[in-house]
């Protein structure tokens, strides 16, 4: 019997949050009437992240680690996608901005029906707490090119919390390319033009520091992979015949 809810943490050099975040993920899984998996993908850490997830997994039979030689989150949440057994399944970033506990309003019978459901931290109902102004310019600039040239209507496509239907997933993951920070907005890329339906939740994110992402070096990579996923899409990658997996 498949677990009911997969919860996918990608894992990059995280030996500092990895741990306090795992603590209250457990606890918010020991208090649902529903089984779930927390899969942990570990992808090219230089600190004790493995260790840390291999300890984990030994301690908890809820708890599974993927060890992913190379860097990138979009290729270790790939990985953690596919490998998941669950009905749902919910990117979870390791800093936890998001708490745990919104999660079940990604959840039936919480969460209407629908395709892909992403968290928002701009459409109403949505709070921020302690975000410098900076950061949430540049973002509010990079959502207006994401909604320009790939994601009409899409108000925060960059939030890291995600739930995918089984099926949903299973057809959207073999035809993602990007391994870096942009592999989200590409699979909800293509999540519309096959027609799914993607449903923006408001909830409340909390700014913590320590983030991977390299606001200037990162947003060129970004803005050049927008175009990228467009020149993806005129040549049929994202076809089934061009699968990821029909490559390998």
């Amino acid at each position: 019997m498949p677990p009911f809810l997969s919860i996918i943490i990608p894992a990059h050099n995280e030996e500092k949050r990895l741990p306090k975040s795992m603590e209250a993920v457990l606890a918010f899984i020991h208090d649902q009437a529903f089984e779930t998996e927390v899969i942990i993908v570990e992808n090219g850490s230089s600190d004790r992240t493995p260790e840390i997830g291999r300890e984990l997994a030994a301690r908890h039979p809820s708890v599974r680690l993927i060890e992913e030689t190379n860097a990138g989150k979009g290729l270790a949440v790939r990985r953690g996608m596919l490998a998941a057994e669950g009905d749902y399944r919910f990117i979870c970033d390791a800093d936890l901005s998001m708490p745990i506990t919104e999660l079940t309003r990604f959840l039936p019978p919480q969460a209407p029906t629908y395709d892909v459901a992403i968290a928002s931290r701009e459409i109403a109902g949505a709070i921020r707490f302690n975000e410098p102004a900076y950061r949430h310019i540049i973002g509010r600039i990079f959502n207006f090119l994401v909604r320009t040239l790939t994601l009409p209507g899409i108000q925060d496509s960059q939030c890291g919390f995600k739930c995918f239907r089984a099926d949903i997933a299973e057809d959207l993951f073999p035809y993602q390319t990007i391994e870096g920070w942009t592999f989200d907005v590409e699979i909800l890329f293509i999540a519309l033009k096959r027609g799914y339906e993607i449903l923006e939740i408001p909830i409340p994110w909390y700014y913590n520091q320590g983030s991977r992402v390299r606001i200037f070096k990162d947003s060129a990579t970004m803005f050049t992979d927008l175009f990228l996923i467009r020149r993806n899409w005129r040549r049929g990658i994202y076809s089934p015949s061009q699968s990821i997996d029909a490559q390998t």
